[in-house]
């Protein structure tokens, strides 16, 4: 009998175990994952303007993501793929954890949000031709054990004229102190162990993998925490939490 092929996959599954823990806690605004939670509104007002100037949408229409697919790729309990389906996109959430996953599931159904919910990777969505006019990799790429086959794999299921937005954590010492220190072990906004700093990526690395997994990135954003506000917004500031923008050319548009 021939054995069962095993596909590659970028999860490190030790990071996998650990969000998978969080149970229904990932909706909890005051539990572990409060500082996503807080974290949200900045990450999906900058999807949604991306995605609005790309595909020319007005940004302040209700169901401006109308007829978009989107892809949440490590998606956990659905926390940025719920308000983004609200604004009409057509969501595929997958993660790893089928934990994470089910916790997702049950929220969308209860808030009467439609969304596809997937347990699998990014490397089988990939192997079963999914393309996406937007892929998302929010808070991802610095849980994964390879950056440049994560996003290899997440670029091309990236439609021609389409895009990939990424959010992740520089890799400095001022990261260290404020992401990991900081968070961490001082304030407690996050549990202790949820990043590792080696596995931070610098914003030069990510363009690279963009570029050799043939995308253009077109613009890119850090975020800063604004404590006399006690919120998160965009800043030329780059050095903790930053995110990326890359296009897929559009076919027929080379000469």
């Amino acid at each position: 009998m021939a054995s069962k092929k095993v596909r590659a996959t970028s999860i490190d599954t030790a990071e996998v175990a650990q969000f998978s823990r969080l149970g229904a806690d990932w909706w909890d605004p005051r539990g572990p994952m409060a500082s996503l939670h807080k974290f949200n509104p900045v990450r999906l007002g900058y999807i949604r303007d991306q995605a609005s100037e790309r595909f020319a949408r007005d940004p302040k229409k209700l169901d401006c993501l109308k007829g978009l697919r989107m892809l949440d790729i490590g998606c956990g309990g659905g926390i940025l793929s719920e308000p983004l389906a609200r604004l009409g996109a057509q969501m595929v959430g997958a993660d790893p954890s089928e934990e994470n996953i089910a916790v997702a599931g049950a929220h969308a159904v209860e808030s009467g949000v439609a969304i596809d919910y997937r347990a699998t990777t990014a490397e089988d969505l990939a192997a079963g031709h999914e393309r996406f006019d937007v892929v998302l990799a929010m808070e991802v790429v610095e849980h994964v054990v390879d950056v440049e086959a994560f996003v290899a794999t997440c670029a091309s299921m990236v439609k021609p004229g389409g895009l990939m937005i990424a959010a992740t954590l520089n890799r400095t010492l001022k990261s260290f102190a404020l992401a990991i220190v900081g968070a961490e072990y001082v304030l407690r906004w996050l549990p202790r162990g949820t990043h590792q700093w080696d596995k931070f990526v610098t914003p030069t690395e990510l363009e690279t993998a963009f570029e050799n997994a043939g995308l253009q990135v077109i613009g890119e954003r850090g975020v800063i925490y604004n404590l006399f506000a006690d919120r998160w917004q965009l800043s030329s500031d780059m050095d903790v939490n930053y995110m990326l923008v890359a296009e897929r050319e559009k076919q027929g548009k080379r000469a």
